[in-house]
C-alpha cells in the first residue's frame, strides 16, 4: 500500500469507528450525562476531567468545549492531584475519568477521594469489569474494534470516539440550557468567531 493509499485508510478507518459508536453507545447513559451537565452551573457545581497520556488530552478538549458552552469544567492533573489537587473536588462536583483500559493506576487514584467527599463519578472506559469501570457511579463505555496503526495499539480513532461523544452530550446541553448568542459573545470576543457574532450585531 503505497502512503497516499495509507493515509486514506487511516482517515477512513477513523471516521468509520466515530460512525460506528453512533449506532453503538448507550444512549440512556448519554442523556444521564446531559441532564447532570444541564445542572452544573444552576447549581454553582463543576466538571472535573482526568486522564493520562491521549485520554489525558481528549480530557482537555472536553473541558474546554464543557467550558465554550457554559458548563465550568477543568482538567485535574493526575500528577497534581495526589499532591494536594484533588482539593479542588467538593461535594456534588462530576468527576470524569476517561481510561481505555480502565485500570491506569493514575486514574484509580481519585476514587478513594471522590467517594468520601460525595462526587458524582462517571468513568468513561472499553472495560466494564475494570476498576474504574466498577468504581464509577456512572458507566460510559466507548469500544471500539481496532486502532488504525499497524499494531492495532496506538490510541487514535479510541480518542476521537471519546472526543465525539462528549460533543454530543456538550451541544445537546448547549440547546437544553437554551445558551444563547449574547452568553456565547460575552466569553467568545476573540478571533473568527468572534468577528462572526459582531458581524451578526450581538454584543452591541
Amino acid at each position: 500500500m503505497g502512503h497516499r493509499e495509507r493515509l486514506r485508510q487511516v482517515i477512513k478507518d477513523e471516521a468509520e469507528t466515530i460512525l460506528k459508536i453512533a449506532d453503538e453507545v448507550d444512549y440512556a447513559v448519554l442523556d444521564q450525562i446531559t441532564e447532570l451537565f444541564c445542572s452544573v452551573k444552576g447549581n454553582s457545581k463543576k466538571v472535573i476531567l482526568a486522564g493520562c497520556g491521549t485520554a489525558g488530552m481528549a480530557a482537555k478538549r472536553i473541558a474546554h468545549t464543557l467550558s465554550v458552552v457554559e458548563i465550568p469544567a477543568f482538567f485535574l492533573s493526575p500528577a497534581d492531584s495526589i499532591h494536594g489537587g484533588m482539593g479542588v473536588m467538593q461535594e456534588g462536583d462530576i468527576l470524569i475519568l476517561i481510561s481505555k483500559s480502565g485500570n491506569t493506576t493514575e486514574i484509580l487514584n481519585y476514587l478513594p477521594a471522590a467517594k468520601k467527599k460525595g462526587l458524582r463519578i462517571i468513568g468513561v472506559t472499553e472495560n466494564e469489569e475494570s476498576g474504574l469501570g466498577k468504581g464509577c457511579d456512572i458507566l460510559l463505555k466507548v469500544k471500539i474494534e481496532r486502532e488504525p496503526d499497524q499494531w492495532g495499539i496506538v490510541s487514535s480513532a479510541s480518542t476521537l470516539a471519546f472526543i465525539s461523544v462528549f460533543d454530543a452530550i456538550a451541544l445537546t446541553a448547549m440547546e437544553e440550557t437554551h445558551y444563547t448568542k449574547e452568553e456565547f459573545y460575552l466569553i467568545h470576543t476573540g478571533g473568527g468567531v468572534g468577528d462572526i457574532l459582531r458581524k451578526e450585531g450581538i454584543g452591541k
